[in-house]
């Protein structure tokens, strides 16, 4: 398990476990099950996952675990985060009070080691990080108490989570051999001032690692028996791949077929599989981003060619509103995938419809499940949810449903499906919204308008949320985030050669998304005159192509009414 070890292969450590332990499904009829947990949900309920999930599944389905990162609490003390922070402080420059850099003084051996008089092999401290020397102008870089912070963050959870003596022995020192690794390679970083992008995401990747570790543990501990599975090498075992910046279908089929097998060889017991999956061309971070765990749990449930892929979290689905916001939303059993991508796109987090897409093209359903409440049915994201397919494919607890129960259940879904046939099916808001409006600056249409205003936008890098149109007006609906006000100055001087611009700040995109709205007639009508009700103002107004979603932008200190009157007006009345 250890970061030196051959990550080709799976392993079992710690090996110290209970005499007895479950195995996964040999049955050569079962199906395999994905099951993807969120950080919040390993960094919190990892013993309930070990505990109450897994062993419920195991005794009807093939089981593989996709863990992410770990985080507790605040997302900025998540292990990526943290991970992320050491990166950048191993480039700060060392400065004395006078603002400049201070020189490294050398000790005779470091000195012919190229080192300063800190090292990776400076003493340790009782905590495990290197002291600093008495003279301040060489103190140990900053990075070492964020990584001394992610050390004691695993240490405590596996201390709290793993009983075994022997269990708990051997993942403390995986643990600390792993931290130490990564003092070393930042260390190595400072020296040189510089790190890669291939640098960055294997940084990035240690956070799967340590957490897969963890959890590799605890279930052994509960008495599932658990193999690790780092896949920070997958990519060797592909063909050769172009390094350029695209990653084309082909690459993740492959990818996929990859993945499939190397988690094949574990055989009898239950993989837990890193979401980090090495670097790949053009670097995982700025190509994929960091729902790359969303991505490798699709691609294994491709490659395994799984019944379903689940998707854990801390809440119990999708619901039809916010219900922190809407106290009457409901949750939706089966959602269509086109249905979930818009509501990911404006607000909602269900999942990343790339990451999405990987799975339904493939003809698998996702469902989204409820690490809290996992008796829970969720939410399935199913590929044939148009045509009311309301199938469950994988049934939670040891004891499936009986053939009449399960019969029973379709009717009375089915039924209740045509009867809501026609109804939108739910309503979502985007907050920390810039509209920006640009009226051309000549009385007549002039050609390029257009062209001038998208492609100002394009060397900007700003992506358009919503966008509304004529020869000589354009309205802009752009999230606020990643968009400093130096960026923005910038922005609208450049569009202001286009023509007047006027900016409207602390806006909200409320979204109404329904699969059958474009056969039914009065939506739109029903929407807008709610909102006229509720004396909600509307900025501006826009339809997606695929006419599934309405959308308009409105004040944001209005956005929970608004979504109370829509979910209202158009969710729970039957006269549709």
């Amino acid at each position: 398990m250890s970061q030196s070890s051959d990550s080709s292969s799976c392993s079992s450590s710690p090996t110290s476990s209970p005499t007895s332990l479950q195995p996964n499904n040999i049955d050569p009829s079962s199906r395999w099950l994905v099951q993807k947990f969120g950080g919040t949900s390993v960094g919190r309920f990892a013993v309930n996952i070990a505990r109450d999930i897994v062993p419920d599944y195991i005794g009807s389905n093939k089981v593989a675990i996709v863990c992410s990162a770990r985080s507790e609490s605040s997302k900025a003390l998540g292990t990526t985060n943290l991970l992320l922070r050491a990166a950048s402080e191993t480039l700060r420059s060392s400065k004395n009070s006078s603002g400049t850099a201070t020189p490294i003084s050398a000790s005779p051996v470091s000195e012919r080691a190229g080192l300063g008089s800190w090292s990776p092999t400076s003493p340790r401290s009782p905590r495990g990080r290197q002291e600093a020397p008495a003279d301040h102008s060489d103190s140990p870089p900053p990075f070492l108490d964020t990584v001394d912070l992610i050390r004691e963050q695993h240490l405590k959870a596996a201390r709290a989570s793993v009983q075994d003596p022997g269990i708990l022995d051997e993942l403390e020192a995986e643990i600390e051999q792993d931290c130490e690794w990564l003092r070393t390679f930042l260390y190595a970083s400072h020296l040189i001032n510089e790190i890669s992008p291939r640098g960055k995401d294997t940084i990035v990747g240690l956070g799967e690692r340590l957490m897969c570790k963890i959890m590799t543990a605890v279930l052994r501990d509960q008495g599932v028996d658990a193999e690790f599975v780092s896949l920070e090498n997958i990519l060797d075992d592909l063909e050769s791949h172009e390094e350029d910046d695209s990653l084309d279908q082909d690459f993740y089929d492959r990818l996929s077929m990859a993945v499939g097998e190397r988690v094949k060889q574990c055989e009898s017991r239950v993989p837990v599989v890193t979401g980090f999956f090495g670097p790949v061309p053009g670097s995982l971070l700025q190509q994929i981003g960091r729902g790359y765990t969303d991505l490798l749990a699709a691609l294994l449930a491709v490659g395994l060619q799984a019944s379903e892929l689940q998707v854990w979290k801390d809440v119990d689905g999708i619901f039809t509103a916010d219900p922190r916001k809407v106290p009457t939303a409901r949750l939706i059993s089966v959602i269509s995938p086109a249905e979930a991508a818009e509501l990911t796109y404006y607000g909602s987090e269900v999942i990343h419809p790339f990451t999405m897409d990987q799975a339904i093209r493939r003809k698998i359903p996702i469902r989204i499940k409820n690490v809290k409440n996992p008796r829970g049915g969720g939410t399935v994201i199913h590929p044939d949810a148009e045509g009311n397919l309301m199938a469950p494919v994988a049934v939670a607890g040891s004891v499936p449903e009986a053939p009449s129960l399960k019969l029973a259940l379709l009717s009375a879904r089915a039924l209740q499906a045509k009867k809501h046939y026609k109804h939108p099916t739910a309503v979502t808001i985007k907050e920390r919204i810039i509209v920006l409006n640009v009226n051309s600056n000549r009385k007549s249409v002039s050609h390029g308008f257009l062209a001038g205003i998208f492609g100002t936008l394009d060397r900007y890098g700003v992506v358009v949320d919503l966008i509304s149109t004529s020869e000589v007006h354009v309205s802009m609906a752009i999230e606020e985030n990643g968009l400093n006000k130096k960026i923005m100055d910038r922005l609208v001087r450049q569009l202001q050669h286009s023509g007047t611009v006027s900016v409207h700040t602390n806006m909200a995109i409320l979204s109404l998304v329904g699969q059958r709205m474009c056969h039914n007639i009065g939506v739109a009508g029903r929407m807008f005159d709610a909102l006229a009700q509720g004396k909600i103002n509307i900025e501006m107004i826009s339809q997606g192509a695929s006419e599934i979603n309405i959308s308009c932008v409105i004040d944001e200190k209005d956005a929970v009414k608004a979504l109370n009157v829509i979910h209202y007006s158009c969710l729970q009345t039957s006269d549709f």
